[in-house]
């Protein structure tokens, strides 16, 4: 997402991504599709702003909510020149909490004589799924779902039903209510937006309505309008929104409230700021903090609580994800490790108890993904809660074990609570997860899911040299790393904090033999580097690619072959002098704008630098964090996703990849794991 295009605005699982204006175009998909978003459902797909029938012109755009110093409203006015400047000026303000847009319009007149404005806002609710945006051949189906529109004093409501069941909502209301709320005639450009038999207040331009007013500042004076949308997804209780205690609240009592909270989140103890003497690191890390305070969500632990997690990123991935905040808590634990205990927790909450083979799901198994939408609870698509991925079980029992060496009697004591379900993980890995069956975790495509479900998830990116795709299960090189590290830490949970040492005993046992056999079976002599990944006919998958540095992050390879590795990843066809890039260049399957064959990610690149320091190569170590800090530069110090695999010969800045969450929670980590590697 860049950040010339739209304007991001996010709190606890609700985010809003408006145009420059503070509009919201209402296009049905694409790249970054605007809209207010809240538990994976769009609530507000249009949002068009006109004075006097036309769109204002933009002076100053929508500020960027979190960076101190930047204005407080976007500043607009109707078309004018030099001979008939405008007669009025709008400021406009806007901010997300707890579900809710609110905005606050003032009107202010140039003139020294009355000068009346006609203020019109197109509005409309399509309720589209996430997912459905993001792949647009999925789609919802028709004749059991109804959206309609009606209208009320304040304002108006939209409604989504599917079925005698699904219920979701989206409440719009004005002060001063608006004088006139219309039908509104069909954008040029906009998609049909009703996909099923419509209701009470839907036209054939779908449910969009347009709200107006009549605004008559004094000369020279103002006149204000204070908008607030709710949204309401399915299980929202019933009650009208606009009868909260806190609807009288404005955008910037919310931008006050919600800037404290991200302070006291950054400048909380330990300060990872203070711990560094370069400041574009200390940089980095607050505005990491400053990202991962917005991305947190709210989701129940084992007894009920509510904790708040990293979610993954915005805009796709607003929610828990095994992978994602496992190695985002991972890299913040030793500054907030209040993050690790709540997705532990919320993980453990989450583990499978049975088998079900369409959302991959394995007893003992960590979750990948926990979605809210109607593609999710109708089973449209298996990601409501999804175990497809090979390494959150592993990595659960990596966080957990780091958890509990790093907090003391704290972490020993969530060692202890957590005890059946990292036992029942460790199970999984020896059973279904295949140590017991072929040596090593390994996985196979799910035809219904991901096909591929190690961190490298995109389809094709688990590949040979030259493309060539797997056969069979596939088992990939970190993934053999993640589960001996597991085996190892878990083992000393057993002998320290369960008091089990003939169970610490086995898995001693097993993580030995498992990096014996890993040290045969997954290098290339020819190479001298280790395998993308084995598949089910025994084949090497020859691709040279970054996971090689996770294994020094894991501790499964031996010093010598870990120098080797290291050494090698800061290679010219590896290393961009931006990061280390997914796959080194020259070969046949490298594509520099690749999602995962030759991009560069922030977050592999930490796991490379905490595995280079583990084997003490800390010029190497070095010299990643600071081509990893240049590209953040250049991007206000917020890392995004992931970037294009171009180097810096190429382009003296870093090149976007053009579809990359941001922020991100893992990459708004990456500076503190960098400055944990520094630190070794």
């Amino acid at each position: 997402m860049t950040v010339t295009e739209h304007r991001l605005l996010v709190h606890d699982g609700t985010f809003a991504v408006l145009a420059p204006s503070g509009d919201i175009a209402g296009a049905s998909s694409g790249t970054t599709p605007q809209g207010l978003f809240r538990r994976d459902t769009r609530h507000l797909s249009r949002w068009q702003l006109t004075l006097d029938g036309s769109a204002p012109t933009v002076l100053v755009p929508v500020p960027e909510p979190d960076r101190d110093g930047d204005p407080a409203a976007a500043v607009l006015t109707p078309r004018g020149t030099r001979e008939a400047p405008p007669g009025v000026t709008l400021f406009r303000e806007q901010a997300v909490a707890d579900g809710v847009l609110t905005e606050h319009i003032r009107v202010v007149s140039n003139r020294g004589a009355v000068a009346p404005v006609r203020l019109s806002l197109t509005v409309d609710a399509d309720f589209a799924d996430q997912l459905e945006l993001r792949s647009p051949h999925r789609r919802r189906p028709g004749p059991d779902t109804v959206r309609g529109a009606v209208t009320r004093p304040d304002g108006i409501e939209f409604h989504h039903r599917r079925g005698a069941h699904w219920h979701a909502r989206t409440v719009v209301t004005a002060d001063p209510a608006p004088a006139e709320a219309a039908p509104a005639v069909a954008a040029p450009d906009a998609e049909a937006a009703v996909t099923g038999p419509v209701a009470t207040g839907a036209t054939a331009s779908g449910t969009a309505h347009t709200l107006s007013w009549l605004l008559e500042p004094s000369p020279h004076g103002a006149v204000e309008l204070r908008l607030r949308v709710a949204a309401l997804p399915h299980g929202t209780p019933r009650a009208d929104p606009a009868t909260a205690a806190d609807a009288g609240r404005d955008p910037a009592s919310v931008r006050n409230r919600l800037a404290a909270e991200r302070q006291a989140f950054v400048a909380a103890e330990p300060s990872p700021s203070l711990r560094t003497a370069r400041p574009e690191l200390a940089r980095a890390c607050e505005r990491g903090l400053a990202d991962l305070a917005g991305l947190r969500v709210t989701v129940p632990g084992p007894d009920g609580a509510p904790l708040r997690v990293p979610g993954a990123g915005v805009p796709w991935f607003l929610a828990l994800f095994g992978r994602d905040s496992l190695l985002t808590s991972y890299f913040a634990l030793a500054y907030r490790p209040g993050l690790a205990e709540a997705t532990l927790l919320a993980l453990a909450a989450t583990q499978s108890t049975t088998t079900d083979p369409e959302r991959v799901a394995e007893p003992g198994k960590i979750v990948h993904e926990v979605r809210h939408g109607e593609l999710a609870s109708f089973g449209q698509v298996p990601y409501g809660r999804y175990y497809g991925s090979v390494d959150s079980t592993p990595l659960f029992l990596v966080l957990l074990g780091a958890y509990a060496q790093q907090q003391g009697a704290r972490g020993r004591r969530l060692a202890a609570r957590l005890e059946p379900q990292a036992r029942a993980a460790v199970e999984w890995m020896f059973t279904h997860g295949g140590l017991d069956e072929t040596g090593y975790l390994a996985y196979r495509p799910d035809e219904g899911g991901l096909a591929n479900q190690s961190w490298k998830d995109s389809p094709g990116a688990i590949c040979a040299a030259d493309g060539t795709l797997p056969t069979g299960a596939v088992l990939v090189t970190e993934v053999q790393g993640y589960a001996y590290d597991a085996l190892c830490r878990t083992a000393e949970l057993a002998r320290t904090v369960w008091d089990d040492p003939g169970y610490a005993g086995r898995l001693e046992r097993a993580a030995a033999e498992l990096r014996r056999r890993f040290g045969v079976d997954f290098w290339l002599p020819e190479h001298g580097f280790p395998p993308l990944a084995l598949d089910g006919t025994g084949r090497r998958l020859d691709a040279l690619a970054s996971d090689a540095g996770h294994l020094l992050w894991s501790g499964i390879l031996g010093q010598r072959r870990g120098e080797t590795v290291g050494r090698r990843l800061l290679e010219p066809d590896f290393f961009s002098g931006w990061g280390v890039r997914t796959l080194a260049a020259g070969q046949g399957a490298y594509h520099p704008l690749s999602y995962h064959r030759g991009s560069v990610w922030p977050q592999d690149n930490a796991l490379i630098a905490l595995g280079l320091a583990r084997y003490s190569m800390r010029a190497e170590a070095a010299r990643l964090a600071e081509g990893l800090l240049a590209a953040a530069a250049h991007h206000g110090y917020r890392l995004p996703e992931v970037l294009a695999g171009y180097s810096r010969d190429d382009h003296p800045a870093p090149v976007p990849y053009p579809h990359a969450c941001s922020p991100q929670a893992w990459a708004a980590a990456t500076p503190l794991a960098l400055l944990t590697a520094l630190d070794r």
